[in-house]
């Protein structure tokens, strides 16, 4: 009886893993048996793998082989186990000798091409920190494997390749590369350009809205009629925000992979704050994220460090967006399942857009308006109180008039609002730059109410403010940390009564506006 290990990486949501790869060859019945809670995906290896081994010239022993996957308690998921599992196998046959300190991350066709898999960044961020710097990942990983430092990265487009680095003799293998242009994956795609804000016409309320949002990282809701240009102001926000410093570009990096990186290599950290926009009829795991066994990043995740757009938002589900609650406060999500719980990241910046009724024509005197009033008010309150007090800006929109659309005056574009932006950000960063803040909307209550100094006259106002919109004591601190950003904007070194007014402003009451 002999047995050998390697090592390789499970994902429980975002959360990365360490896993021990033991194979144990015996001398019962031949057979191939995968312990350790593998799914469905995981089980199928077996053939992969002596598809792969075979075809490459070294096949597996026709013996009893047992693969135990340890942690036994903790679910597996995929096919990046592949690889770890064949090396196993075969240095426990005593037909290689693999180097120590290694992780493998790949999936194996059966021609023993080796193909990129899912999570390869984090899975070396893990792998480097725990000491285990050796990597051996397919081709198409190999350029986000090594965006992690300290990663020692052998990058294979076949199985045989790998065997002859972990000491099997060249002369006996097959390396078949006729498809290795075609199991490559194509250059990752461009992101898209995010909308230019010169392309919005009129619109300066909102304009001023989605600038502050920027500035102060706030939330924001647009209600108005169609056409009025709520989805175009929206889609122009990743254009006007700060780039992502290192950290926060590593994390939404890392989300990427874990959800989308099989699909296209990933060759560089993602500096554009990303932009989700799931359809109105996602469902509550969707948005979430969640599962029956595998925990699996949902929209607010993916949006992560960017910023996630609900259009259409009162056609959402009452508990879909009830869920929002949490992760708007904390900035990430707990989620307990009876199979496992999983943390995930979602540090987002919500940007809702609504019609104002289900005809969309209840604007400025709204005489256009056919629905009645109860249809208006059932339309509008799936928007809960709740979620209304956690939206620092809520502005209403009108239509542009005929005139202002086909004029030719130029609107001011994304690069003059995003020096703004960045010079606000900047006095927002020296200002808080003791309380490890990274913006206004951050701010935690005990630094914003006992920490920062305020003028008595700015004191009185935010009163005033508060008693006249009737605000709860957290939108009364969303009000204040809004006043904040405008003071930024404006070069204030503390905020004054008229940002205060300017804050409050664009904070409308939509239930009765």
């Amino acid at each position: 009886m002999s047995t050998a290990r390697t090592h390789a990486i499970a994902f429980q949501g975002v959360q990365a893993a360490l896993i021990e790869v033991e194979a144990d060859l015996g001398n019962g019945i031949p057979g191939f048996v995968i312990l350790g809670l593998p799914d469905a995906s995981l089980n199928e290896a077996r053939e992969r793998i002596k598809a792969a081994a075979r075809n490459t010239g070294i096949p597996i022993a026709n013996r009893k082989l047992t693969v135990n996957l340890s942690p036994a308690t903790l679910p597996k998921f995929g096919s990046g186990f592949d690889l770890a599992i064949l090396v196993s196998a075969l240095s426990a046959d005593r037909q290689i000798s693999p180097p120590p300190n290694t992780v493998y991350l790949a999936e194996l066709g059966l021609d023993g091409m080796l193909r990129p898999v899912p999570g390869v960044l984090p899975a070396a961020q893990l792998a480097v920190a725990l000491r285990l710097p050796n990597l051996v990942v397919a081709r198409g990983n190999e350029a986000e494997a090594r965006l992690v430092p300290g990663a020692r990265v052998f990058a294979a487009d076949h199985l045989g390749q790998v065997l002859i680095h972990c000491g099997a003799d060249a002369a006996g293998l097959s390396i078949n590369l006729r498809h290795a242009a075609g199991g490559r994956q194509p250059d990752a795609p461009a992101p898209p350009e995010p909308t230019d804000l010169s392309l919005v016409n009129g619109q300066g309320e909102a304009r001023l809205a989605l600038e502050l949002a920027a500035a102060g990282g706030h939330h924001l809701i647009m209600v108005g009629p169609a056409g009025a240009g709520k989805t175009l102001l929206a889609s122009a926000l990743p254009g006007i925000l700060p780039p992502l410093d290192d950290l926060q570009a590593l994390e939404a990096t890392a989300v990427h992979s874990i959800t989308h990186g099989s699909e296209s290599p990933i060759a560089a950290l993602r500096r554009t704050p990303a932009f989700i926009a799931p359809h109105h009829t996602a469902s509550l795991t969707a948005l979430i994220g969640g599962g029956t066994r595998r925990m699996v990043p949902g929209a607010i995740t993916r949006a992560h460090h960017g910023v996630l757009f609900l259009d259409e938002v009162a056609h959402f589900n009452t508990g879909v967006l009830d869920a929002l609650r949490q992760p708007i406060e904390e900035g990430c999500i707990t989620l307990d399942r009876t199979r496992g719980h999983a943390r995930l990241p979602a540090r987002f910046q919500l940007v809702m857009a609504s019609n104002p009724c289900p005809c969309g024509r209840n604007y400025a005197a709204g005489t256009g308006c056919t629905c009645t009033p109860m249809a208006r008010r059932r339309y509008f309150a799936r928007l809960s109180g709740p979620i209304l007090d956690r939206t620092d800006l809520q502005v209403r929109l009108n239509p542009v008039p005929g005139g202002q659309l086909v004029g030719q005056q130029a609107n001011e574009s994304s690069a003059a609002v995003r020096d703004r932006v960045l010079e606000a950000r900047a006095r927002a960063a020296a200002r808080l730059q003791g309380y490890a803040v990274g913006c206004n909307a951050q701010i935690p209550t005990r630094i914003l109410r006992h920490e920062l100094d305020y003028p008595m006259a700015t004191r009185r106002a935010v009163e005033a403010a508060a008693e006249r919109g009737g605000l709860s004591a957290r939108a009364t601190d969303r009000l204040l940390r809004l006043a904040w950003t405008v003071a930024d904007t404006q070069g204030h070194q503390r905020p004054a009564p008229d940002d205060v007014q300017i804050a409050a402003h664009l904070r409308q009451n939509l239930h009765t506006a």
